[in-house]
């Protein structure tokens, strides 16, 4: 197996498990949905279904650039709820977190989108 695929399957692991527990564990989700959207145990639903459904496609390779776009902008879309995240302090699921470590994640964003980008 390549380098190029050990970081493709990577990339999916890590998005379907970020997915499932979209739905394992909603309430965690559902504190970092900006205010001014509506109906967030919906919008956290959506999101991890979309988390799971792009990074399969990801992993399928005829379907894997469309996999691969998708997650690039699911990446920018969920920007807004980590921004918010860090602004009001909202911590990593039970962890005390850092207001510190809650700002270096926006940055983390840019790093997803070039992963997913590479491994297209």
């Amino acid at each position: 197996m390549t380098l190029l695929e050990v970081l493709r399957w990577l990339l999916g692991a890590l998005m379907i498990g970020a997915g499932v527990m979209h739905f394992v564990a909603p309430r965690g989700f559902d504190s970092i949905v900006p205010d001014y959207l509506p109906a967030h145990r919906a919008l956290v639903y959506v999101s991890g279904a979309c988390e799971i459904g792009l990074a399969v496609l990801l992993l399928v390779p005829q379907t894997r650039f469309y996999g691969a776009l998708g997650l690039m902008a699911l990446f920018v879309a969920v920007f807004p709820a980590n921004v918010h995240m860090a602004l009001h302090k909202i911590p990593l699921g039970k962890l005390k977190t850092p207001a510190w470590m809650l700002w270096a994640r926006l940055p983390l964003q840019l790093v997803l989108i070039a992963w997913a980008w590479f491994v297209r």
